[in-house]
């Protein structure tokens, strides 16, 4: 009896432990038992056995495993049984490269239709958070299922693409998928109804499907319209503004090949219209994207002001490969744009995998183009020679060149190479190194340029680090500089970081000497200057500028990539430094003085150059064989823009002179000048405040407006007739006491210079001619030589002269004069009437005042009445 409860006890313990340690030990004994209805050579693992609670199976971890290649994992999946079965998944991670490792099938049963698959299946909830496909991990997302036998339902949500659908039966309906191609740009977007076929093996048997998208660089919304029946369909893609289709695609499909036949494309935006027409054919498409053989052809037609362009793109024979792809391209014509032709022989390889890809360029690749950029650039020729050039995801790799050959009408012709190495090079990644050389003429200069330098471009950092470009010469209008040559003191750097980006350099800028047609001299000169900012089109740059003793003028300012703005100082220097810039042949030499100025200047497309500052020149002497000038102030405020000088801007222009030493000695000379040059009558020139202390006397202007409306009033006040007739030095006459007087002056008068100018006397004056002069002319001519006698010695009281001066230079005066003449103790009333009529332009040249006087006595003077003793009679003479 002890024996059967025993028996009793090891069965009742048999049945609990079992079951209790099948559990314990799934991890071991399921993947055996699973791998009974597994395909040949594939298996699972677990590291973790599942738990088994109240509610709920959960397995911590599952993997699927094609030989060693693990193409599944499954992380922390629980299985439920609410209402219907439940299974949660945290995270599932399928790599497709172990997709190919997976065994043929060698069933020879026939395949079950849809409906048999759709028969099978659980009344099931599948949710798994987060799907990860390699090597496309971008499109990861999350996947939520509700399988039923009559109804499946999908829903994928991702950063990159949500798709929502439904089938039931053979009906699949799309509600939406967006695909989010790029950051910048909204979705792709499309909804449709499909029919599968009844083995669900190919495409669907019909479908339609209608989207509207947007795609990138279009300016407006594309509808989409697809649709097919049996083998054959069309897609076509139409803007909203209507026009032609963007693309239409006829296609056919058989079980051996996909056919696009005579499809057409059309891209009329960013003012570069393109179209053209496709052919594609893919053979053996249903054995797999790795056995599908691919060919086609491409041709694109531009329209420019050149003419029409045609090129063609040849695509395969050949394969495409997730591992290793082989096909052979060749883009071959021409392209027009605007006044651009471009030219093309690019045979070029694809190869291998389709998730990075290469384009390899063969040899003979060449893209050449020539026409006209602007109006007056001419491109003769442009060369890119490809040939050895590779293009992947991580850059463009291999020897870049380019050949430029180009001129302008009216600047000149020239040449550039550009000849680097890339390594896997994408703007701001990779490395590239380049050197440039050049040359080529100026002719608005008459000169000669040439350029060499080199540098590079690696990851965020472009850095020029040689340059060398200069002119054999600059040659404008009787200006010649001699050798300007630009070149780096420091590299020129360029880092392009988007938190802190760094543009800097130091450069120089030497010249030879500088002549001029008058025989200035400007002595050799250097600028150098530093540039500093956050890149090429945002920097300060701050120097100076030295030619010799001259200088140094300091600069600085700023470019904001449209507008050139900067100021200058130049600070208190003698004024002898200027010596070599006065010509040789004017004989002057600069004895003292000081000069300072500062300048503010503009320079943008459009506006042209803009400049406002003023100079100050403080008691300045200078000395030539004939006059020294002694004293000179001199400030000039000014403003120049459009190629009108604003002179005096807040304060007239201002020139003080001390004293002028000539033949005439001139002190106190002011005068104060405002205005714009060119004038105009909006905006006149105004010379104003003229005043001179000369002569004993003092000479005045108040204004001198141009253009001139009305005459400029020249006053003489006081002038000593006696320092006049000193200065002039005639030997036949002297002549003393004031006169005054005034000349309105014109200066664009097409007659007058003087018109009805007036002199007189305000008090008395003496005439006495020469002892000789007088005895020669009473000796040639007895009547001219009795009115000489009574003018040996003559007291006028009073005198009145016209004066007017014509543009010729022909001076005519009319003269009365009244005054007392005294000969041989005796005294006479004499009235004289005159004119006189001289060149003055001959005159200044000869200043033979004298002799003019005598000729003019001679034949013009009127006898004087006598007065005799008292008691005689006398006879009056004419």
């Amino acid at each position: 009896m002890k024996g059967k409860y025993k028996a009793a006890i090891a069965l009742v313990l048999l049945f609990i432990l079992l079951p209790l340690t099948l559990l314990l030990t799934l991890a071991y004994w399921v993947p055996t038992l699973a791998g009974i209805w597994l395909p040949s050579g594939t298996r699972i693992a677990m590291e973790t056995s599942p738990r088994l609670t109240r509610h709920a199976l959960k397995i911590p971890d599952l993997r699927y495993l094609v030989g060693d290649c693990q193409l599944a994992q499954i992380k922390n999946a629980e299985l439920t049984h609410p209402s219907r079965w439940q299974l949660h998944i945290a995270s599932l991670d399928i790599d497709s490269a172990c997709l190919n490792a997976l065994p043929a099938s060698e069933s020879s049963s026939a395949p079950r239709t849809l409906a048999q698959w759709q028969s099978m299946l659980p009344y099931t909830w599948l949710t798994v958070d987060r799907v990860t496909l390699s090597p496309w991990q971008t499109w990861q997302g999350k996947l939520q299922l509700a399988l039923t036998p009559a109804l499946q339902t999908l829903n994928y949500t991702g950063d990159r693409v949500e798709v929502s659908a439904r089938l039931r039966g053979q009906a699949l309906t799309v509600k939406r998928l967006a695909v989010r191609l790029f950051d910048d740009q909204p979705p792709l977007t499309l909804g449709g109804e499909f029919t599968l076929p009844e083995i669900p093996q190919g495409v669907p048997v019909n479908g339609h499907i209608q989207s509207t998208l947007t795609l990138p660089q279009q300016p407006g919304l594309v509808d989409t319209d697809l649709e097919w029946r049996n083998n054959e369909g069309q897609l076509v893609v139409m803007a909203r503004d209507g026009g032609d289709p963007l693309l239409d695609l006829p296609w056919q499909l058989t079980r051996q090949q996909l056919t696009i036949s005579d499809g057409r494309w059309n891209w009329p935006y960013e003012g570069f219209p393109l179209s053209g027409r496709v052919g594609l054919k893919i053979e053996n498409w249903q054995q797999g994207l790795e056995n599908a053989l691919f060919s086609g052809r491409l041709n694109v037609l531009t329209q420019g002001d050149a003419g029409k362009g045609n090129a063609v793109l040849t695509i395969g024979p050949g394969r495409l490969s997730m591992d290793n792809s082989e096909m052979p391209l060749q883009l071959t014509g021409e392209a027009k744009q605007g006044d651009l032709v471009f030219y093309a022989v690019l045979p070029a390889r694809l190869s291998g995998a389709l998730d990075d890809p290469q384009l390899a360029f063969t040899p003979g690749a060449l893209l050449r183009s020539r026409g006209r950029v602007i109006d007056s650039l001419n491109i003769d020729e442009v060369r890119w020679p490809l040939a050895g050039v590779k293009l992947t995801q991580r850059g463009i790799d291999g020897r870049l060149q380019a050949i430029l050959r180009a001129h302008e009408n009216a600047m000149g012709d020239f040449r550039l190479h550009l000849d680097g190495q890339a390594r896997d090079f994408l703007p701001d990644d990779g490395l590239w190194r380049w050197r440039y050389w050049g040359d080529g003429h100026f002719t608005p200069m008459n000169a000669r340029w040439d350029v060499t330098g080199h540098g590079e471009w690696k990851d965020n950092a472009i850095t020029l680090t040689a340059l060398s470009t200069g002119f054999d010469q600059l040659q404008y209008g009787g200006m010649r500089m001699t050798t300007p040559r630009l070149a780096l003191d420091a590299p020129v750097r360029w880092i392009r970081d988007a938190e802190n980006p760094q543009f800097d350099g130091a450069l120089t800028l030497d010249a030879g000497q500088t002549t001029f047609s008058g025989g200035s001299v400007l002595p050799p000169s250097r600028l150098k200057f530093r540039v500093e900012g956050t890149e090429p089109t945002l920097f300060q740059f701050k120097g100076d500028l030295r030619a010799d003793t001259i200088g140094p003028v300091q600069v600085n300012g700023r470019w904001d990539g449209e507008r050139l703005r900067g100021q200058a100082w130049w600070p208190r220097q003698s004024l002898t430094v200027f010596q070599p810039l006065i010509p040789p042949d004017w004989k002057m030499k600069l004895l003292d003085g000081a000069l300072n100025a500062q300048v503010a200047f503009s320079a943008a497309a459009g506006q042209g150059f803009a400049a406002g500052g003023h100079g100050v020149l403080k008691s300045g002497s200078v000395w030539t064989p004939d006059n020294e000038i002694r004293g000179v102030d001199f400030v000039l405020p000014f403003r120049y823009r459009d190629a009108t000088w604003q002179l005096g801007t807040r304060r007239p222009v201002s020139l003080r002179i001390g004293e002028i030493v000539n033949q005439v000695t001139a002190k106190n000379f002011t005068a104060d000048l405002q205005g714009a040059w060119p004038w105009s009558e909006g905006n006149p020139l105004i010379l104003s405040d003229v005043s001179v202390d000369a002569l004993g006397g003092k000479i005045t202007m108040q204004q001198l407006r141009m253009p001139q409306h009305d005459p400029a009033l020249l006053r003489l006040n006081h002038i000593s007739s006696s320092e006049l007739i000193s200065a002039v030095n005639p030997k036949q006459f002297a002549l003393s006491g004031p006169f005054d007087g005034a000349l309105p002056l014109w200066l664009d008068n097409p007659q007058w210079i003087i018109k009805d100018g007036w002199l007189h006397n305000p008090g008395p004056m003496t005439l006495r001619i020469d002892k000789d002069t007088a005895d020669a002319v009473v000796n040639d001519n007895m009547a001219a030589g009795a009115a000489i006698n009574w003018l040996r010695y003559m007291e006028i009281s009073r005198s009145w002269t016209r004066i007017n001066l014509d543009n010729l230079g022909v001076l005519t005066m009319q003269a009365t004069l009244g005054g007392t003449s005294f000969v041989e103790g005796k005294s006479s009333t004499v009235n004289l009437n005159y004119t006189h009529e001289e060149n003055v332009f001959t005159l200044w040249r000869s200043l033979r005042f004298g002799d003019n006087l005598q000729s003019w006595l001679e034949q013009n003077a009127a006898l004087p009445e006598a007065r005799c003793a008292k008691g005689e009679v006398c006879e009056e003479r004419k």
